[in-house]
């Protein structure tokens, strides 16, 4: 594991499940965060340094990369029907805030990059399963935003020797997602609430979902793993639909009788995606070992412990 690593967007969801992997492997990890979206809180106690700053920030960004060898770059707008509302701060988050990351990165000597990618979003309508050798066709901003920044990634890999891994996530769920944009999030807090669960369309569109201490040895592994220039998808391989999921939701929750309400498709959003994890399997040893029964068993486990502590999402 490498001696200190940046971790942008590192009080999110996927940041406070991986920063105490990368501390438990020996690492020294300094946390860059706005905290437009995630909390101090979410990484409590740990024995991190905390930088509040903004990725678009290029004194804040190099400031931050000092005496940094690897970095794991979380940071981003990452909502689908957010992007289709805002475009333009959608670009210059993930974007330009890459970009910004990246050329701080080669001027600060960074040994390795990890760019968190998407595996959905990124490829659209594109008959599914997807793999690395997929032409990826975004029909969001969201996901052609991500794909600039792994064009971006590429780039500085080829005409600045910067090691660069673009890790395109599944659908990622699990504990510490209540600002999460997305399907899980939002049925757990309804049924919870025994409101109705809301799906965009008639609950055909399919997810790959992955559970987040999965995605996190994926993520581990990149860091470790001898890759310069690579594009790799951590996914699950498995196809879910989101009525499955909804109705997966009623029965963990006990509120099988809470009806499902069906809303018009929004826009941006992709009909079905899954993707084929060989490759990481290859180059990462990566085997998702959390089916979804039992990741949406201790996802939901948690919003409830979180509202018996007097803190609802």
């Amino acid at each position: 594991m490498p001696e200190r690593a940046l971790v942008t967007g590192a009080h999110g969801f996927i940041g406070a499940n991986l920063v105490p992997r990368l501390l438990a492997g020996g690492t020294e990890i300094r946390a860059f965060d706005n905290f437009s979206r995630g909390r101090r809180e979410n990484l409590g106690e740990l024995d991190v340094e905390v930088v509040e700053g903004d990725v678009r920030d290029r004194e804040a960004v190099a400031a931050a990369l000092a005496g940094v060898d690897t970095v794991v770059h979380l940071a981003a707008f990452g909502s689908v029907a957010e992007s289709v509302e805002e475009p333009f701060e959608n670009f210059d988050v993930n974007a330009r805030g890459t970009l910004v990351l990246l050329a701080a990165s080669v001027a600060a000597g960074v040994e390795k990059l990890v760019f968190a990618s998407t595996g959905g979003a990124i490829m659209g309508n594109t008959p599914p399963p997807v793999d690395e050798t997929t032409v990826p066709w975004p029909i969001s901003p969201y996901g052609a935003s991500k794909l600039c920044g792994e064009a971006y990634c590429h780039a500085f890999a080829g005409s600045f020797g910067l090691p660069v891994v673009a890790l395109r996530f599944a659908n990622v769920y699990g504990p510490v997602s209540e600002h999460k944009k997305g399907a899980v999030t939002n049925f757990i807090k309804q049924a919870l609430r025994r409101e109705p669960l809301v799906i965009y369309g008639d609950g055909s569109a399919t997810r790959d979902f992955l559970y987040v201490d999965d995605l996190c040895d994926g993520i581990c592994a990149a860091v470790e793993a001898p890759l310069a220039d690579d594009v790799v998808h951590l996914a699950s391989g498995e196809e879910t639909s989101i009525g499955d999921l909804a109705r997966l939701v009623l029965e963990l929750t006990g509120a099988e009788d809470v009806p499902i309400r069906y809303e018009e498709r929004r826009r941006g959003e992709i009909e079905r995606t899954f993707a084929k994890p060989e490759r990481a399997a290859e180059l990462l040893g990566f085997e998702p070992a959390v089916p979804l029964g039992e990741g949406m068993r201790k996802t939901v486990d948690w919003f409830v412990e979180r509202e018996r502590a007097g803190t609802p999402a």
